[in-house]
This record gives C-alpha cells, sequence and structure tokens, in this order.
C-alpha cells in the first residue's frame, strides 16, 4: 500500500503546477510536448502511454511529487523549511534537478564563515544527512534572515543559469522574461 502524500509537499506541487500550466508544445522548448510542465520524456519514464494532450493532473502530481520532490531531497528540505525546499523544488522543475542541490550545497559552504559556523559539505548534488545537518546549523547560527539570505542567493543562481542558456541559445528568449518574472521574481 502506497502512504498518503504529504500536504506540504503536495502545496509545493500545486503552486508549480499553477506556473506551468497545462498542455504545451512550443516550437522553441527543447522539452517538446508538456503538460502540466511535465515533458513528454519523463511522463513516458514514469508509465505514460498516451497522448500528452491527455495526461491527467494526478499522473502529474505523482511525478512530481516522486521525481521532483522525494527523490533529489527537496521534500526532506521542506520539512525544515518549506520556503527554501518549495524553492528548491520549483528550480529543479524548471532547471533539472541536478542544479539546485549543487547550488544549495555551495551556499552553504559559502555562508559557514571558513567552517566556523559547522564544517564544509562535500558538494556532490545529493541531498542527505550532511547537508540537511548543515541546512540545520545555518539556520540556527544564521538567525532570522537565514531564509531570506539563502533564497536570494538561490535565485541569483538560478537567475545566471536563466541568462546563460538564453546567451548559449537564441531560441531561449521566448520563455527568459516569463522565466525570471514566475520563478526568481515572484
Amino acid at each position: 500500500m502506497n502512504a498518503p502524500m504529504n500536504p506540504l509537499i503536495l502545496g509545493m506541487v500545486d503552486t508549480t503546477i499553477g506556473k506551468e500550466g497545462a498542455y504545451s508544445n512550443h516550437p522553441s522548448d527543447p522539452g517538446g510536448e508538456t503538460k502540466w510542465g511535465i515533458i513528454k520524456t519523463t511522463a513516458v519514464a514514469n508509465g505514460w502511454t498516451g497522448p500528452m494532450k491527455d495526461l491527467p493532473r494526478d499522473f502529474a502530481v505523482k511525478i512530481y511529487y516522486t521525481e521532483y520532490a522525494v527523490k533529489p531531497g527537496f521534500a526532506a528540505v521542506a520539512e525544515i523549511s518549506a520556503v527554501i525546499g518549495a524553492e528548491l523544488f520549483d528550480s529543479g522543475v524548471n532547471c533539472g534537478v541536478g542544479r539546485p542541490p549543487i547550488w544549495f550545497q555551495e551556499w552553504l559552504n559559502a555562508f559557514n564563515q571558513q567552517g566556523r559556523l559547522y564544517p564544509d559539505i562535500k558538494e556532490d548534488g545529493q541531498i542527505g544527512p550532511a547537508t540537511l545537518s548543515a541546512f540545520r546549523a545555518y539556520l540556527a547560527k544564521r538567525g532570522a534572515e537565514a531564509v531570506k539570505v539563502m533564497l536570494a542567493a538561490l535565485n541569483a543562481d538560478q537567475a545566471a543559469h536563466y541568462k546563460k542558456i538564453t546567451r548559449a541559445k537564441e531560441s531561449n528568449e521566448d520563455f527568459t522574461f516569463g522565466w525570471m518574472r514566475t520563478r526568481v521574481a515572484a
């Protein structure tokens, strides 16, 4: 029997689905067909066999929950800070789940005052016990502004990513303003 889905994580999924919208097949999108923000290759890899236009929302929610929240560790971060967990999750949906964990680990190391506040962690993109411990220590040591500063730092990396991929591929200009509006400036 499947365990019930965590309402906190489902809230993150609902917010992201609200940004992604329904069906799209934009010619400039290298992901091709999407529905609810899920690209066809991801849907197929998770068992979808029908046309993308017909992908049910609840199927997309299950993919988001498992592939974009639980597996990369963003759900575990959300249990510590809902705001940071949601930011990592949403960035993972839009930028790929491999980038935000690295950004998060790099910032945790950059904010630890040369290891005086808590030890450096491995920047391997794996959110596990060491990363979660460092995050708890970061929050405890950095105080009231810790979440706000981490959110700004993660958004800075996300914005830099959008600029980099847009400069590398002009067709991404079709999306850059929207990414900045809904993902970074929101």
